[in-house]
């Protein structure tokens, strides 16, 4: 776990089963005598896990490595101060199904201890794959979550968790985190239960925000998981989503669920200490088994945020994005997936194919073309390398 510091809205979190360390100690939370604080945020698409994906990491009878996956994009993810991206699926162990992908995944648990290892801070677990495992399912998830100090939002094993705002504290700047899913696939949510999954509602949204700011959040960043899949221009439900939050005082949107890219945007907000926000309306992958144009095309975004503390004021000073590609095949290691970045000089385990390098240079080149569509702001600028 970096250097972060969570607070929860109601009570103690150690009887939400919650890690002990994301409680918040105000008397660790000193602001430095700089005049300005800046932090990183970076955000990644759908961590996807469809069968093919857990036989190749299988390294024994019954265990699996999935950690070799993001070799390339490592330290692009454990450099920033939290990173975060979309869990679709649930990690339910074998007992309950099965390892399963597509169409109800359950995914051995493992792939959270992968996320872990390379830096992910906070899954969100709010989609429309959480029920897939019924009730169950969705709290073993959180279980192994816990387990392996990760954050998670979305889903929730209580009423009082649910209710539990994730405010975090990132180096003195303070962030709630937020996120709703549009369904469940038609998978049922236990009656009494609406607790376990938030779904999009907006006077739940608009409450959830409000309590936020009474908390103290500086930031509000808002998950949605939601649009068409495979369609890479957002729908109105989308908009209207992504105008609602504003309107209620978001300051950061992220998209998933069509698991293709789709515009990112800059917008004025409501806060009255961040002027300009930023919108991106669907990440798309970063790792699946979806092989198709544009579903094999992933990114990181990272956003860069500065306080000044003199002025007591947030803006972001800028908007990086890294285009990534998913390659499926044979490397000196055996069958792999492994996510190259468009920064990549050489992976010596992989020979890519003539095939596969007009497949990686035309989804880097996609990624462009779509992330850039709705903005030509100087602030949103793609990442060259990173020392």
């Amino acid at each position: 776990m970096k250097n972060i510091i969570i607070t929860l809205s109601v009570l103690s979190a150690f009887v939400f089963n919650i890690p002990s360390n994301q409680i918040l100690d105000d008397s660790k939370s000193v602001i430095r005598p700089d005049s300005t604080i800046t932090i990183t945020i970076s955000v990644v698409g759908d961590l996807m896990c469809h069968s093919p994906q857990f036989e190749y990491a299988k390294v024994g009878k019954d265990s699996f490595d999935f950690t070799p996956t993001y070799r390339n994009v490592k330290k692009y993810l454990e450099s920033s101060d939290f990173t975060f991206g979309n869990l679709e699926t649930v990690t339910a162990g074998r007992k309950n199904g099965g390892f399963t992908g597509y169409p109800l995944f359950n995914t051995p648990s493992e792939y959270l201890d992968a996320l872990k290892s390379v830096g992910f801070d906070l899954l969100v677990t709010a989609n429309n794959h959480s029920i897939d495992r019924s009730e169950k399912g969705v709290l073993l998830t959180i279980d192994e979550l816990v387990k392996r100090d990760i954050n998670y939002v979305g889903t929730y094993n209580s009423q009082t968790d649910r209710d539990s705002i994730r405010l975090y504290d990132i180096k003195g700047i303070k962030i709630a985190v937020l996120a709703y899913s549009y369904g469940t696939n038609g998978n049922v949510i236990p009656k009494g239960k609406d607790y376990l999954i938030n779904l999009i509602d907006f006077n739940l949204i608009e409450h959830d925000i409000k309590t936020a700011r009474s908390k103290g959040a500086e930031l509000v960043l808002v998950h949605y998981h939601f649009g068409d899949e495979y369609i890479r221009e957002p729908v109105k439900s989308q908009k209207d989503a992504v105008n609602k939050a504003i309107e209620f005082g978001a300051d950061i949107i992220i998209g998933g669920h069509p698991h293709v890219l789709q515009p990112a945007d800059f917008f004025k907000t409501v806060s009255g200490k961040l002027d300009t926000g930023f919108v991106a309306y669907s990440m798309g992958n970063f790792i699946s088994n979806q092989r198709d144009r544009f579903k094999d095309a992933g990114i990181i975004i990272t956003i860069n945020i500065l306080k000044d503390l003199n002025r007591d004021k947030i803006s972001i000073n800028e908007v990086n994005f890294l285009p990534t590609w998913v390659f499926k095949g044979n490397t000196l290691n055996g069958r792999e997936y492994v996510i190259l970045p468009a920064t990549l000089q050489s992976d010596t385990t992989i020979d890519l194919s003539l095939t596969d390098l007009k497949k990686m240079n035309q989804a880097f080149q996609d990624t462009r073309e779509i992330i850039r569509k709705y903005s030509a702001n100087p602030k949103l600028k793609e990442i060259k390398e990173i020392d």
